[in-house]
């Protein structure tokens, strides 16, 4: 049972009509809500996510927009097979609409939705552009007014898979990464502009002067409107065998901070108070670069801050930890809250049919939670009583 926030201590201590008259906005912005999650749908895709035979990677919501985006990567095993591409399903009552091909044959990786630059810049409230990490290293960039039209691909210039990406609206730069690169190349990351859709410059993270440090891989990034700085998780380099979160200057394209971390990151989100979440709970002060506590039970791939319930999910194999993303008054300790409805299936012993995931994203509107699944399909939670209606109803428009 969730631990009970001050409206409904106020409410049992006093039953008076301002107090029974509290907002909903004011109820659902608090960290710890009462409500169990309940899962309110299950939506299959054309591909049922299978594995082996296919699988996913990164997924994406755009709030502004009510849209979920995920990386399919197909199913082979299918007849016909299913090819690779991005599953679009809507978020008020969550539902799929269409899959967005791609050009290569190979499969999607990481994915981020923009708005205002690219095919029309000036328009901030249109559906945007996707931004899309293709196995054949190549990023490619979808006008979502016309998504099935031909995408424009921007070669990152290496021989594995283009992955995971964040975007940096103020200087609208793409930062991609290629994290599998080996002999003759290492691990980099790429900048490219989202509007002449050239490469501007990279970071090989290959241990020489001027460069990255040698690094095993590289993981998620996150961009910093505040500090102006792109934030990525390293898993490990020489440098930091337990990892490290490099601070990277856009315009400058040099790393100017790295973080020790404590667990190896992969998964990596910005927090309220600037402060960094990894996906094995490391919570890191921007300002002085240190790592001010650990959260315990989570250890994760993706995770996802959703500031609609001020909470971070964690993509782990076989469950989803919920953990409130802002301290408690009283202390600056960061905990579980929950755990989302669902048990995945362990790797060991191989089972009949896998059920694991390893990605999340979240609809801040309405809170709803989205949770693919191998073999299964999109799960989706929420802890909302009235699903994120509220005495105000949707801004956007109605799907």
């Amino acid at each position: 049972m969730k631990p009970h926030n001050r409206f409904t201590v106020l409410i049992a201590l006093a039953a008076t009509t301002a107090l029974l008259a509290i907002t909903y906005a004011a109820y659902a912005d608090g960290p710890d809500k009462l409500t169990p999650y309940k899962q309110i749908a299950t939506v299959t895709v054309p591909s049922g996510l299978a594995f082996p035979g296919g699988g996913f990677d990164i997924s994406w919501v755009d709030s502004a927009t009510g849209r979920y985006y995920l990386a399919d990567r197909g199913n082979s095993t299918a007849n016909p097979p299913v090819p690779p591409g991005i599953d679009v399903i809507t978020t008020k009552h969550p539902k799929f609409l269409y899959q967005i091909p791609l050009p290569n044959s190979g499969g999607t990786n990481g994915v981020v939705a923009i708005h205002g630059a690219g095919y029309d810049p000036d328009d901030e409230d249109g559906p945007g552009t996707l931004v899309v990490g293709g196995t054949d290293s190549n990023t490619y960039f979808i006008d979502l007014t016309h998504p099935f039209a031909a995408p424009i691909a921007v070669s990152t210039g290496g021989q594995k898979r283009a992955d995971e990406l964040a975007w940096d609206p103020k200087d609208q730069l793409i930062l991609i990464a290629n994290p599998d690169e080996v002999t003759p190349n290492t691990p980099f990351v790429t900048f490219i502009s989202a509007v002449t859709h050239t490469v501007l410059g990279k970071i090989a993270y290959d241990g020489k002067p001027g460069d990255g440090p040698a690094a095993t891989g590289i993981e998620q990034p996150v961009w910093d409107g505040l500090k102006g700085a792109f934030y990525i998780a390293i898993p490990k380099t020489t440098a930091n065998a337990n990892g490290e979160v490099d601070e990277i200057n856009p315009t400058a394209r040099t790393i100017t901070r790295s973080f020790p971390t404590t667990c190896g990151p992969a998964g990596l989100a910005l927090i309220p108070g600037q402060r960094l979440i990894t996906s094995c709970g490391d919570v890191i002060d921007i300002a002085t670069g240190k790592v001010l506590t650990t959260v315990t039970g989570v250890a994760a791939d993706e995770i996802w801050y959703n500031p609609g319930d001020e909470r971070v999910y964690f993509g782990d194999f076989t469950s989803i930890p919920v953990v409130n993303g802002v301290p408690a008054a009283a202390s600056p300790q960061y905990s579980v809250i929950a755990t989302l409805p669902w048990q995945g299936t362990p790797f060991t012993p191989p089972p009949p049919v896998f059920h694991f995931t390893h990605s999340v994203a979240a609809d801040s509107v309405y809170d709803h939670v989205f949770v693919p699944v191998s073999n299964t399909g999109v799960l989706v939670f929420t802890d909302d009583n009235d699903y994120g209606k509220g005495p105000g109803g949707d801004s956007r428009q109605s799907e």
